[in-house]
């Protein structure tokens, strides 16, 4: 017989094995979602945000504290030391400590005029500064040394030998706000500030009671 002999018999189809029938008419289990959102979810997304944002805010908030308080620091530290400036003229008896005292005062009071607006700028109100910062920067006990100084009669070399080590305290933080700082204004001013105070913190270091 051959293949495709006409009188062959067609070939009937095989009937389903029962398991396959079976499997064919059993309900699909559902697909499991990935990702299911409901109300639980929801919420803690929404935690999870305002988490963040505060996280971000208080980051801010820290970096910004962080660049005004050189800047705080030092306009308290002039202030100060103005304080001390003007306390001791009367006490100074070489004519060439008071002229270079009278000088200093002169300085920091148009230092005082001139660093309004980087504090302006810098979001600063001077009557707003941490309480903490301006007690840090109190010159009591400088004062009770100078005092100490004038019933012993050493007022001069005393009062030279502070003033030297103060105002070097105050360039060094001019630097520390000038090397802290992007803004222009901030940094002209100090540069300014730093050069004209320089000479006379080396005329104070450099003074003798002798002359």
């Amino acid at each position: 017989m051959y293949p495709n002999d006409p009188q062959q018999p067609p070939t009937q189809p095989q009937p389903s094995a029962p398991l396959d029938y079976l499997n064919q008419i059993a309900p699909q289990a559902p697909k499991k979602q990935l990702f299911k959102f409901g109300i639980p979810q929801i919420l803690l997304i929404l935690v999870a945000v305002i988490a963040l944002f505060i996280t971000l805010a208080a980051v801010s908030s820290a970096v910004a504290n962080s660049k005004k308080a050189p800047l705080e620091r030092l306009t308290t530290r002039l202030d100060a030391t103005q304080k001390i400036v003007s306390s001791a003229q009367g006490e100074l008896q070489s004519s060439k400590l008071r002229s270079l005292n009278s000088n200093l005062a002169l300085y920091l009071t148009n230092t005082h005029r001139d660093i309004a607006q980087p504090l302006l700028n810098a979001g600063i109100e001077t009557s707003k500064i941490d309480k903490a910062l301006i007690a840090s920067e109190s010159t009591t006990a400088l004062a009770g040394r100078l005092e100490d100084a004038r019933l012993n009669a050493v007022y001069d070399r005393t009062y030279a030998r502070e003033m030297a080590y103060q105002l070097g305290t105050i360039l060094t933080l001019m630097k520390e706000t000038y090397n802290g700082t992007s803004s222009a204004s901030l940094k002209t001013f100090l540069s300014t500030a730093y050069d004209n105070l320089a000479p006379t913190q080396e005329s104070f270091a450099n003074f003798s009671a002798n002359e």
